[in-house]
């Protein structure tokens, strides 16, 4: 099955040489974003530094934000599986462990600076980052839903709002403050929202 013009780039899963073409595209699109950031990537650089055609790179992506919107794509597709502990703590202490090693690599932190930078300018890029965390936090809430059938939490703990409230402490540090992201600023995040969750705060209020 091929792709028509208007399908979104990257939604189609291709065998082959075409899955060789994007794989090259992609690593050549993550390393000029970790090299130069969002604003220096252009469609004939990445087309040469694949050593792919100018004319499939542009038929294909047709922009850098269809470059950065499937990098993305492909990012949650091989990202980390959730873990399963056997206890929410274990669990949201290896969801916060993941997310400050992805985000103080050498590797990945450059290119998450340069995502976010792109998505603060650019609302296709902030939908591509949405999806891309859309699909992380859905396949962690499974973790949350095994919590609140062990009694750990309240059954109608909402699990989007529980993983948000762990990450986001971290993604401050990362793009806001500019601060060190260590091993007890993940820790902390765990302990206040594990709390926060056995409190009933995540819970979903249902209207009077």
């Amino acid at each position: 099955m091929s792709a028509s013009k208007s399908a979104t780039p990257g939604t189609v899963r291709p065998g082959g040489r075409t899955a060789k073409v994007r794989a090259a595209v992609l690593e050549a699109t993550r390393d000029a974003l970790v090299a130069e950031g969002f604003h220096a990537l252009h469609l004939d650089r990445i087309a040469s530094a694949a050593e792919v055609g100018k004319t499939t790179v542009y038929r294909r992506w047709g922009s850098p934000v269809g470059l950065v919107a499937d990098l993305l794509r492909d990012m949650a597709e091989q990202s980390v599986a959730a873990s399963d502990t056997g206890s929410l703590e274990g669990d949201l202490t290896a969801n916060a462990d993941l997310v400050r090693r992805t985000l103080t690599d050498p590797g990945s932190a450059p290119l998450f600076h340069a995502v976010i930078a792109a998505a603060a300018c650019d609302g296709d890029c902030a939908a591509a980052l949405n999806g891309f965390y859309t699909t992380r936090l859905k396949e962690w809430a499974p973790v949350v839903t095994r919590a609140a059938e062990r009694g750990e939490i309240p059954a109608s703990t909402d699990a989007t709002e529980l993983l948000r409230a762990v990450a986001a402490p971290l993604y401050y540090r990362f793009a806001i403050s500019h601060e060190p992201l260590t091993e007890e600023t993940a820790a902390r995040a765990v302990r206040a929202a594990l709390t926060a969750a056995q409190a009933g705060v995540y819970a979903t209020r249902t209207t009077p």
